[in-house]
């Protein structure tokens, strides 16, 4: 599932190539791509044409395109393979092509959702009076945002009977951290994924939040990670931080700071990966 740096990406890729532009024609290839839109495909594609789509914006993990003086925005939910694309006209389809979207300039270029496993979709929904698709009003801000409150979450931190990891995922505490770069950080921050939120003082939360914060933004300096073929760029282009993680998807590997073997352990459905030397588990979890 890609997390922000990967949505930053793309978001980055749609505002240079796609804002400003004018829908003219929407083919809706595939039902389960706009099965988020309970009123079905073509009037998805109905909706959208005569349009012009503002500068794509995101929160998070979420990634939307406004709809000029319409007070909509195009919701894309890339799930685990979605990917939006940016083709010239009259390149060959994608295999698992969903949706086309074609512009009434002279660009010569259409945007393309491509989705192997039709996890994704792309859905139209009423705006918040923050600007926000409605569905995703109640996800919080993430570290990126400039108006993210770091006073707030370290109160929230200490408040809430749960561990650090979950603490990192819950989208309504702060939103883009996913499994990845929550195992980077907190490799960084020396913490185990099982660490009380209780008990983190202050200075720790704040080097918690500033790890995360360093890590996202190295992965999009060299455009996020990619372990596969299914999260590109809208150029069709991978990301490379997967060379430059320090945990996650290196058990049994050293760990760059100590040398100890790093370890895996399934949680919550998926994989943790830590340092067992540098990431000590609380005496509870021991």
């Amino acid at each position: 599932m890609p997390e922000l740096p990967e949505v930053e990406v793309v978001r980055r890729g749609l505002e240079r190539w796609v804002a400003g532009r004018t829908v003219t024609d929407v083919e809706v290839l595939h039902p389960r791509a706009v099965r988020r839109h309970p009123a079905g495909g073509a009037d998805f594609a109905a909706r959208l044409e005569g349009r012009r789509f503002e500068v794509a914006r995101r929160r998070g993990k979420y990634l939307w395109l406004p709809l000029a003086e319409t007070g909509t925005s195009v919701l894309g939910h890339l799930g685990m393979s979605g990917q939006l694309l940016v083709q010239p006209e009259g390149t060959a389809d994608e295999k698992h092509l969903r949706i086309r979207i074609r512009f009434d300039d002279a660009a010569g270029t259409e945007l393309r959702f491509v989705d192997q496993r039709t996890f994704g979709g792309l859905s139209l929904h009423d705006q918040t009076p923050d600007g926000l698709p409605d569905v995703i009003g109640h996800i919080a801000r993430d570290p990126l945002d400039p108006e993210f409150d770091d006073d707030a979450f370290h109160r929230a931190l200490r408040l809430r009977r749960t561990t650090v990891k979950r603490a990192l995922l819950d989208q309504s505490l702060i939103s883009g951290v996913g499994n990845i770069y929550a195992d980077e950080a907190l490799w960084r921050s020396r913490l185990h994924y099982d660490r009380p939120t209780a008990t983190l003082t202050r200075p720790r939360s704040a080097e918690l939040l500033g790890h995360a914060r360093d890590v996202m933004n190295a992965a999009l300096d060299v455009g996020g990670t990619s372990f596969d073929s299914l999260y590109v760029n809208v150029n069709g282009e991978s990301g490379y931080f997967d060379r430059s993680l320090d945990a996650y998807g290196r058990e049994d590997e050293p760990c760059r700071r100590c040398g100890t073997p790093i370890r895996r352990r399934s949680w919550m459905n998926r994989s943790s990966y830590f340092c067992p030397r540098c990431q000590r588990p609380p005496r509870a979890t021991v």
